[in-house]
């Protein structure tokens, strides 16, 4: 009886490994998973600068775009934060006006609210979907990866422009990043470090 109980534990313990293992597998793929889905379902348009600078080309090569302001029309810029996990996370504006092609500053405030450091990356998204293609960013903290100590806080800026070419019947468009902890990520691993910031602009 004694041997039976102990085997039935044994088995019970395996199984019970198997559900940690896939649930780590799980949280560890999580990120590139979330990518994929909103690709495949648009939600989650990266701007051609995005993929420009994010590559590493300078900002005036981006700036190269932005040659234009259109001064008829001013759309609206509204700024979302969604924190998955006990952080802080927050635009410091909830929304600014600006013109197509003026170029714009909006700081992000983020404070780690864990008694240990964390690997953490944004991802953006964009309402109206199509508006993704003419929002167009020269820095932003969702191009890196950071590493923040128990308690710390930062502010990160997003400087970007909305193409002039954008249609006019587009008058508003929400900006959205959803912060999530890198999971499986080594904290004692260097990665790039944020930007000080010492106000926001428009």
């Amino acid at each position: 009886m004694l041997q039976r109980l102990h085997r039935d534990n044994r088995r019970m313990l395996g199984k019970l490994m198997v559900v940690a293992l896939a649930m780590f597998g799980f949280g560890y793929a999580l990120v590139p998973m979330y990518r994929t889905i909103c690709d495949a379902l648009g939600i989650n348009v990266l701007s051609v600068s995005e993929r420009v600078t994010g590559a590493g080309l300078s900002g005036n090569a981006a700036r190269k775009g932005n040659t234009q302001v259109d001064t008829s029309r001013k759309v609206t810029i509204e700024f979302d934060a969604n924190a998955r996990g006990p952080w802080d996370f927050k635009p410091a504006v909830r929304s600014v006006q600006v013109h197509p092609g003026e170029l714009a500053t909006v700081m992000y405030e983020f404070r780690n609210k864990q008694d240990r450091s964390m690997a953490a990356q944004a991802i953006p998204s964009y309402a109206p979907m199509q508006a993704g293609s003419h929002f167009n960013k020269l820095e932003c903290f969702c191009f890196n990866e950071y590493t923040l100590a128990p308690g710390e806080s930062k502010q990160w800026p997003v400087v970007f422009y909305v193409d002039p070419k954008l249609p006019r019947d587009v008058t508003t468009i929400t900006l959205s990043y959803t912060f999530f902890e890198v999971a499986g990520k080594q904290v004692g691993k260097k990665t790039a470090q944020a930007p000080l910031a010492v106000g926001a602009g428009t």
